[in-house]
């Protein structure tokens, strides 16, 4: 099975350093979310300065620079999916960035958990493809290795509530049946994402620290799929100040 081909080399035929050039004056800590939406408030809010972009054949991504509370701070929105968002962070880290805190949506496996609410993933089953380039064959991987303790110490500190669990990380969005669905439950998966796991592994090989957690979207823990906040905008409000949230914790955990 091609998955258990990994390879530890740390260089390969094509590196990121070999199509992108270093940053001066690039922030060491940067927040990133995948909704366009909440990086056009965070720039409308912020009005930050474009210091870079991240090209692709997509488009470029812009890569701005924040002040906050007199800290350097970078924001960019991250690609959707394991493979174009670890290609991505690889950029940043020749770009100049060592540190990432990443948030973003994810389905619900438990209806228990709340619209919006935050949730902490402490472990990632590997239902995806990229993360096997970046690590050894297995099930499971382990979730924010290096900033866990310090981002519970920051939500319990805050009295913001969460929750923290088991990720369930899939490439297949439509391909999230009642079968698996009831297998990951069992497993003790509280949520579903497509990138969780794939990060913590990229994170694992290159020995950077990528904080993540999510904001409650979809629930899948019903008879019918339960879009929520997912494809609507009736928790704006609350995604701006998830967005503060991101950028506080940021600067708590690595400035």
């Amino acid at each position: 099975m091609k998955l258990t081909e990994f390879d530890s080399n740390k260089k390969a035929v094509i590196n990121a350093e070999d199509v992108v050039n270093k940053i001066e004056g690039c922030p060491e800590t940067i927040v990133t979310c995948f909704s366009k939406k909440i990086i056009n408030k965070a720039v409308e809010i912020y009005k930050p300065e474009v210091i870079g972009f991240v090209h692709n054949a997509n488009g470029d991504i812009p890569f701005y620079k924040l002040n906050i509370n007199g800290k350097r701070i970078g924001l960019i929105m991250s690609m959707v999916g394991a493979p174009a968002v670890v290609s991505q962070y690889e950029d940043l880290f020749v770009m100049g960035v060592k540190n990432i805190l990443v948030f973003g949506t994810c389905g619900v496996l438990d209806k228990s958990i709340e619209d919006c609410s935050i949730i902490i993933p402490n472990k990632a089953v590997r239902d995806e493809g990229t993360s096997f380039h970046y690590a050894k064959s297995s099930d499971e991987i382990y979730v924010n290795s290096k900033a866990l303790e310090k981002m519970i110490e920051y939500f319990n500190k805050r009295q913001i509530k969460y929750v923290s669990g088991k990720v369930w990380t899939t490439d297949g969005s439509y391909r999230e049946t009642a079968k698996k669905v009831k297998k990951r439950k069992e497993e003790n998966c509280i949520c579903v994402d497509m990138e969780c796991s794939a990060i913590a592994a990229l994170a694992q090989f290159r020995n950077k620290d990528i904080g993540q957690f999510f904001y409650a979207a979809d629930n899948l823990d019903s008879e019918r799929w339960e879009p929520r906040s997912l494809i609507s905008d009736v928790e704006d409000d609350m995604k701006t100040k998830i967005l503060n949230i991101a950028l506080e914790l940021a600067e708590k955990l690595y400035l």
